[in-house]
């Protein structure tokens, strides 16, 4: 078989194989051979018909079956023997095929060659914090803030009262659809047009209003969007939003039977483990941008594309984007996909020059940790076994942990003191913004 490999550019390389004849021939002849003892033909006992029947009648579709095959298996034999690594499938071309042999092109993209370039000299901060009292007790505060309780009252409504009303809207005089109904508000919440909201404040259970109000032009019910309404509210309940003692009761609630201190050491070993993801993200995220910025290289244009599409399907899931044609134009994107195709690649080249083999420990934890939230987790588990690829996404995470770890061995980590609350981004509930009355 003779090989020839040509630079078309970049990272792209054309191949033309020549595969000698009598090796097609031979891949013909042996296909014919198997087909014949299997073929049915009208005149003929299953597996008795004469090879030269089944030449005449199968050799052309035989024939094309074959070049296409070889073409697939050679391109491997030949990108072998050049060592070269492609980057994904090649665009096949026959040039010639006849009595002398097949000779065709493959086009197809390397991988890049990477050489990476000393780590020693790259400064990472680690962030160090404690979880304190003081942190737990807010964490318990905002527990109990996310289950209130209400109790009627006859009062007029005020700032954080539940309120459940009935509601008519119309535009021009006409009701609109969905304009009808009850509706619960809970004031404050800034879930419903401000204008309700504001209305509600003062009135009592009996008590109705009349409400003039605007959608914004951004509203999710196009319909409606920006044209003002009038609605007709009445007030059927007003509730007082109080929150639950922090009890045994309150600790049962979250699964925990012996009382408030075991749910504070709950609360904690969860804050722990939450701060520890935190600090692990601060991380990798500076170790991954100074290993993309100390490292440029080319990266395969198919890949790249592939990431895109990748990118624009998560970005169409996070927004809730049923229309393609609301996406961000693929541009925006370009930089994201080309980052995560680079650090994929710097990733493999270390797993490879590691000598890094997947620690099946750190795979069981993903696998537990991703059934856990799972109604039926052992249900969830047979499922993830039972999937090749979903298996292969637990291994690929673990290997990408483990280069991780090789990689904080190697720079400067300068320990920087901070705070559960800086690194989660976590807000006591009573430094959530209200809307005020």
């Amino acid at each position: 078989m003779q090989v020839s490999v040509t630079t078309t550019g970049g990272l792209e390389r054309r191949l033309e194989v020549a595969v000698p004849g009598a090796r097609v021939a031979s891949e013909v002849d042996e296909r014919l051979k198997r087909l014949a003892r299997t073929a049915r033909l009208k005149g003929f006992r299953p597996g008795k018909v004469p090879y030269a029947v089944v030449k005449q009648q199968f050799g052309s579709q035989v024939h094309a079956e074959a070049v296409s095959d070889l073409m697939q298996s050679t391109f491997a034999e030949a990108v072998s023997q050049q060592k070269l690594r492609p980057a994904g499938g090649p665009r096949l071309e026959p040039l010639a095929i006849g009595p002398e042999g097949l000779r065709y092109a493959a086009t197809f993209e390397v991988l890049p060659e990477i050489s990476l370039k000393p780590l020693d000299g790259i400064q990472i901060e680690r962030p160090t914090a404690t979880i304190t009292e003081e942190d737990v007790d807010a964490m318990l505060e905002t527990m109990r803030a996310q289950r209130p309780i209400f109790t009627l009252v006859e009062r007029p409504a005020g700032a954080g009262d539940r309120v459940t009303i009935d509601y008519e809207g119309r535009i021009d005089g006409e009701v609109f659809a969905g304009g009808a109904g009850e509706l619960v508000v809970s004031i404050g919440a800034q879930r419903v047009l401000p204008e309700i909201e504001q209305a509600l404040i003062g009135m009592s259970a009996g008590e109705a209003k009349s409400v003039p109000a605007r959608f914004p032009d951004n509203y999710r019910a196009t319909a409606v969007a920006g044209k003002p309404a009038v609605f007709e509210v009445k007030v059927k309940q007003v509730e007082e939003q109080s929150l639950p003692a922090l009890d045994a009761s309150f600790a049962q609630s979250f699964g925990v039977q012996s009382g408030v201190p075991e749910l504070r050491e709950e609360v904690r070993r969860s804050m722990e483990r939450e701060l520890a993801e935190a600090v692990r993200a601060r991380l990798r995220e500076q170790l991954f941008a100074a290993l993309y910025r100390d490292n440029p290289f080319e990266v395969p244009r198919g890949m790249l594309e592939r990431q895109l599409v990748e990118l624009q399907a998560e970005t169409m899931r996070r927004l809730g984007i049923q229309d393609p044609t609301q996406l961000p134009p693929r541009e925006q994107l370009e930089a994201s996909a080309r980052q995560r195709v680079a650090l994929g690649l710097l990733i493999g080249e270390i797993v490879r020059a590691q000598g890094l083999k997947v620690d099946r420990a750190r795979v069981q934890e993903r696998l537990e940790a991703a059934i856990a939230p799972h109604p039926n987790p052992e249900e969830a588990r047979r499922a993830y076994l039972g999937s090749r690829e979903a298996m292969s996404q637990l291994e690929s995470a673990a290997l990408e942990e483990q280069a991780l770890d090789w990689l904080l061995s190697q720079v400067q980590l300068l320990d920087r003191p901070s705070s559960f609350r800086e690194l989660t981004g976590y807000r006591a509930q009573s430094e959530t913004p209200r809307q005020s009355a």
